[in-house]
């Protein structure tokens, strides 16, 4: 079976000497866990749940974990891996449903619970572990289960408990094998990184020797080698990630990168301008624009659906780069921005456990007829560390810090139909809250901020004169992963100078609302 995400130049590296393999059975979260290994300077790779053991071994990790996910494991056709991989002698720690998993094949008993639990739960460390090291004997932790072990084999020793969960954590006394219910990899389990460090470090021997140094270093490497003599097109977004992108192609190939930027109306307020100096002085690079704005906005003529207007972005992205690489001579790959979370959010893996939340028009996106070969260097990373891996290549914090922005742009934040003059309305607003963030010197502490223009109107009054005028929301989140994320708590005097001001010199929006959702159940864009 294939791994997921697909192989990837960071599959093969000398630095994976130190490997932790997380087995995914659906969890959305799983890529968290593999980011909290990270933090421990430990490789860490996400593969298939039904993985076998040869190519487990071929991996050559230093210890499995099992992710948690929404199936129960005693359902007909729930995800299970092969029993054989307890039986390599690899550290394992199963993680929710992968505890479950865990002891269903060693002779326990998982059935649903009459006291289901989410959220917050205080656990009692019930017997000294390696796993436990440092940990308090009570401790916060997070749930999120309606199943639970409810009888483990004479061979697992229980190790903690809360108020509902009499079996909270267990531990083979043979076996290097270990089993949590709660889930250490979010932040609302305060000890979590420490419980997966002491997996790694105590449990699997892991000096913790990966760095991003090494990443970036071998990825160059691998892409100079890959490409040979060949020339690579980029696409240029104006975001951080396909900055990254470009800094390491750069870096491997030099001047045998040239640039595309698709200008297709739905960029922020002087974005175009900004993307031009950034690649025609600091990186030097052959840099072709393709004005396409009447093109784009003419396919979305009349088209709401979100998913849709994804699709059509997509096509006629991909068209216009058709058109544009066909006048590149030697050009056979094409490199793109494409992030872990831009995987898993999109289902990108054929026949995953993870359910597709959106469509992401840079995964998978690349039609084998236009004979491109696609390199994904950033495609095993996290956003934070693609900010991290962009310090050390040297580009400037002002580019490396500036917020994600959708590859479909403006076009998923109008909700509703887009137009020219609805896209513009929506540019002056975003741009009046990124500059009123940036002059309280909150850009850096907010993750993420941006405008949403809905397809409402509501009543409003102006001087003596009733209005009826167009609503927009503001959107700002803190988040470590963007995977999960909160809404970031702003000062009500920022709130309303933004508010005034978008108000006063943005014409045709008369209100402003401020969103107070979380990442989940809300997503962070809203299409």
């Amino acid at each position: 079976m294939s791994t997921l995400p697909q192989s990837s130049p960071a599959s093969s590296r000398a630095v994976s000497d130190e490997r932790v393999l997380v087995l995914d059975f659906g969890s959305q979260y799983a890529q968290l866990i593999a980011r909290r290994i990270r933090e421990q300077n430990v490789y860490c790779e996400i593969v298939r749940h039904d993985i076998t053991p040869e190519q487990i071994l071929a991996h050559r990790p230093r210890g499995l974990v099992l992710s948690g996910g929404p199936a129960s494991v005693y359902e007909e056709g729930a995800p299970r891996c092969d029993p054989r991989i307890l039986e390599l002698g690899l550290p394992v720690l199963g993680i929710c449903y992968g505890m479950q998993l865990v002891c269903d094949i060693l002779g326990g008993r998982v059935q649903s619970s009459s006291t289901r639990e989410y959220g917050r739960a205080r656990c009692e460390i019930l017997r000294p572990s390696e796993l436990f090291d440092g940990i308090p004997e009570e401790t916060d932790v997070w749930m999120s289960h309606g199943d639970q072990v409810t009888q483990v084999a004479e061979s697992f020793i229980p190790l903690a408990a809360t108020d509902t969960c009499p079996i909270a954590a267990v531990q083979h006394e043979s076996l290097p094998v270990f089993g949590l219910q709660f889930h250490p990899e979010v932040t609302h389990t305060p000890q979590g990184s420490i419980v997966l460090r002491n997996f790694v470090m105590n449990v699997c021997g892991c000096r913790g020797t990966w760095k991003l140094a090494d990443f970036a270093r071998e990825t160059i490497a691998d892409i100079r080698q890959r490409v040979g003599s060949a020339r690579v097109i980029c696409g240029l977004s104006g975001g951080v990630d396909s900055a990254v992108t470009a800094a390491l192609l750069y870096e491997a190939i030099g001047d045998r990168l040239s640039c595309i930027l698709v200008d297709n109306g739905l960029l922020r307020k002087d974005e175009q301008a900004a993307v031009i100096a950034e690649f025609s002085h600091h990186f030097r690079t052959d840099l072709h624009v393709v004005q396409a704005e009447d093109r784009f906005l003419e396919a979305l003529r009349g088209v709401t659906e979100p998913q849709e207007k994804r699709r059509i972005i997509g096509h006629c992205f991909i068209d216009c780069f058709k058109e544009e690489a066909a006048k590149i001579e030697d050009a056979r790959y094409l490199a793109q921005g494409t992030l872990y979370p831009d995987v898993i959010e999109s289902g990108a893996a054929p026949d995953g456990p993870a359910a597709t939340i959106k469509l992401h028009h840079n995964v998978g996106g690349l039609p084998e007829e236009l004979g491109f070969e696609l390199i994904e260097p950033l495609r095993d990373l996290f956003k934070d560390e693609v900010r991290r891996l962009g310090l050390e290549l040297g580009l400037p914090e002002d580019l490396v810090w500036r917020h994600p922005f959708p590859g479909p742009g403006l076009a998923v934040r109008c909700l509703g139909e887009v137009s020219r003059e609805r896209l513009n309305i929506l540019r002056e607003a975003d741009a009046i809250l990124i500059n009123e963030i940036k002059a309280a010197g909150l850009y850096r502490s907010t993750s993420q901020a941006f405008a949403v223009l809905l397809p409402v109107e509501s009543v409003g009054v102006m001087g003596d004169a009733r209005t009826y005028e167009q609503a927009v929301v503001i959107r700002c989140v803190n988040t470590e992963d963007f995977m999960t994320a909160d809404w970031s708590r702003l000062p009500y005097e920022l709130l309303a100078t933004i508010s005034t001001r978008i108000a006063n010199e943005v014409p045709g929006i008369n209100r402003v609302c401020y969103d107070i959702s979380t990442k989940p159940p809300a997503t962070i864009e809203w299409e």
